[in-house]
């Protein structure tokens, strides 16, 4: 269960038939019996305050959670006690999927901004998916979704240089935000610099440097959080020679 103690919940209706984000979380393709049926899994959506933890590495696996309002980050403690940055999720992405090969969270999920999830119990929601070969399928695609992540990531690590990295970033979430209604072109970061920064493996000062590269070449406008992309292809071409674009 999320840290109660350190937030605010509050427990509302859900109904996946009438969320906003439902082409791009669980029931995408299903037909309006099955997303009945996947209704009965959500009893009641909740709200995650700023900063609050939804859950901690090392709890139990009970639940999945589907981000309908918000954004979160994904993040594991270093040895030496810092903070490394795992991942950024968005509405109709998933959290909580980190836990379904050993039945614990091996990281924390902290919300970046006021959030809202849909819990679906995990034990219920395979026995639903052995009935329901479409949402069986869904949760596949969605675990191989996460894979190809992960392989996309490495691949950035290992061959893009910093003003890359950061390019790959901002194209990246713009392609997200587009795919949910949002503008390519124009966004706000809900997560700082320094987050950033640990994401993908650079040193804030880097980070900012990065920004005025940027800048310089006309590709984007940042002006605190607020971002403006200028040149969508130039963005794409500046990556093209390294790696493909990371996948939605």
């Amino acid at each position: 269960m999320p840290d109660v103690r350190a937030q605010q919940v509050h427990f509302l209706k859900a109904a996946c038939s009438s969320c906003s984000v439902m082409e791009l979380c669980l029931p995408i393709g299903m037909t309006g019996q099955e997303v009945e049926r996947l209704d009965t899994l959500i009893v009641q959506r909740f709200k995650v305050k700023k900063g609050a933890t939804l859950y901690r590495a090392g709890d139990p696996l009970r639940s999945l959670y589907a981000v309908r309002i918000g954004s979160f980050k994904t993040s594991v403690l270093s040895v030496d006690g810092r903070e490394q940055v795992t991942g950024f999720q968005i509405p109709g992405e998933m959290l909580g999927l980190d836990a379904i090969s050993t039945d614990l969270h091996a990281c924390n999920a902290i919300a970046l901004e006021d959030s809202e999830v849909c819990p679906i119990h995990f034990a219920h929601l395979e026995e639903l998916a052995h009935e329901l070969p479409s949402l069986q399928h869904n949760l596949n695609k969605i675990l191989s979704r996460e894979i190809v992540r992960d392989h996309d990531m490495l691949m950035m690590l290992g061959n893009m240089n910093s003003d890359e990295r950061l390019a790959a970033f901002l194209l990246n979430l713009s392609q997200r935000l587009n795919i949910r209604g949002y503008s390519s072109t124009d966004f706000v970061l809900k997560m700082r610099r320094e987050e950033i920064g640990s994401y993908l493996g650079l040193r804030l000062e880097t980070i900012c440097r990065g920004i005025a590269h940027l800048r310089d070449q006309a590709l984007v406008e940042v002006s605190g959080r607020d971002v403006k992309i200028l040149n969508l292809e130039g963005l794409k071409q500046l990556i093209a020679g390294c790696h493909r674009p990371p996948v939605c």
